[in-house]
């Protein structure tokens, strides 16, 4: 629920910061061939975060530009057509270059990575067993889902962005904050009044349904800051490949599945003990996203999986991760009595081993894109298999 796989996609993209996930996290593609220079960086005030004031400006100028791989494109794609605009406004990469602040604001929360957050919310409210297709039952479910997407998980994107802004500035100098299209202040100020408004909906939410303890509010504020030290020093998460990745992936999975069941119902030690597991998963699916910032993450001191083991060795622990995960799960559910849920979850696991094959271990950095469009789909119908078992 709290939330930030597509998703999952620019949170560990970049290499300096948080995110929620409730939420979930974000990072950059670092493009670079050959042998790699790392330009001079402008001196930044690291002290300057969010939670203190500060006044300072990141702009892509101050890089030394003749010290930069000429793979970075020193100006966002032009409107060329409407594929431009529609990344712009999902926080996408290719997205047009935009000057509405407005949008601006919008392209910070990243969209396209609020829907694993919505889908959790859902999964969660399955597995109670109580959610009714009655008005407030849907009622709830959206307010939720709003506290776990675009407040949140937009919360997370944002402070990601905030902290990865240094790196921004080498590999996508044309983006909103090393720009300088939208100032420190108003992003500081945009992650404040997400973080706030997600919190105050959560606590809403539980005097809604009725909680004497605030469970959905201390699930929504564990996220947050989760999605905080994912990004932000001195822990920064997102610096080991391991912790990171699996923040990452519970932020996804774990989190908002969360805050659905107990809007809606109770919430078990065998349930958070089987959603803990699914987020090995969430993890595998994160390293997908490593393998095209190797460059990048190098550079700046980010073992990720693909650069501690290499590149074959790391597409073969992800796509371990994500299939023993699934296997173990199934085994569980056909354990306690759930073998027809079993076998539906085995059924949506074989697509997803033929794609792997069929483009990932091919090559993980060449089909990341067209390997997650074809087999997550399979994965998250699995966990919404699993959320089903669990309400019965």
């Amino acid at each position: 629920m709290v939330m930030a796989s597509s998703s999952l996609l620019r949170l560990r993209q970049s290499p300096t910061v948080p995110s929620v996930r409730a939420f979930p996290v974000a990072h950059q593609s670092f493009h670079a061939s050959g042998s790699f220079a790392l330009p001079r960086l402008p001196k930044y005030d690291h002290k300057c975060d969010p939670f203190s004031p500060c006044s300072l400006r990141i702009r892509a100028a101050d890089i030394d530009t003749d010290e930069v791989k000429p793979n970075a494109p020193d100006s966002a794609p032009k409107k060329a057509n409407d594929s431009g605009a529609l990344n712009q406004l999902l926080g996408m990469k290719g997205a047009s270059l935009e000057t509405n602040k407005w949008k601006i604001r919008l392209q910070l929360t990243k969209p396209v990575t609020w829907a694993p957050l919505i889908w959790g919310v859902v999964c969660g409210a399955a597995a109670s067993g109580n959610f009714q297709w009655t008005f407030e039952d849907v009622a709830k479910s959206i307010v939720c889902m709003i506290m776990s997407g675009p407040c949140l998980t937009g919360y997370t994107q944002t402070i990601n962005d905030w902290y990865d802004r240094e790196i921004d500035a080498i590999n996508e100098p044309y983006r909103p904050i090393p720009s300088g299209a939208i100032t420190e202040t108003e992003v500081i100020s945009q992650i404040w009044v997400l973080l706030l408004a997600g919190l105050g909906i959560a606590y809403g939410l539980d005097r809604w349904a009725g909680h004497d303890f605030p469970s959905i509010f201390v699930t929504a504020l564990g996220g947050s800051f989760l999605s905080y030290i994912y990004s932000a020093p001195p822990l920064k998460l997102k610096q080991n490949g391991w912790i990171g990745n699996f923040a990452l992936g519970s932020s996804y999975i774990c989190l908002p599945w969360w805050a659905g069941q107990l809007l809606f119902g109770t919430l078990p030690p065998d349930v958070m003990v089987l959603t803990v597991l699914y987020s090995i998963a969430g993890l595998g699916i994160a390293i997908v996203n490593d393998f095209k910032s190797i460059e990048g993450d190098r550079a700046m001191g980010l073992q990720s999986l693909p650069v501690a083991f290499g590149v074959d060795t790391a597409k073969w622990i992800c796509a371990g991760c994500i299939d023993i995960t699934q296997l173990s799960v199934a085994a569980y559910l056909a354990l306690t009595g759930k073998l027809y849920y079993s076998i539906a979850l085995l059924v949506l696991i074989c697509p997803q081993v033929f794609f792997q094959f069929q483009y990932f271990l091919k090559d993980p950095i060449k089909y990341d894109v067209k390997y997650q469009g074809s087999a997550q789909p399979f994965l998250v119908l699995g966990i919404l298999v699993t959320a089903l078992a669990s309400s019965h």
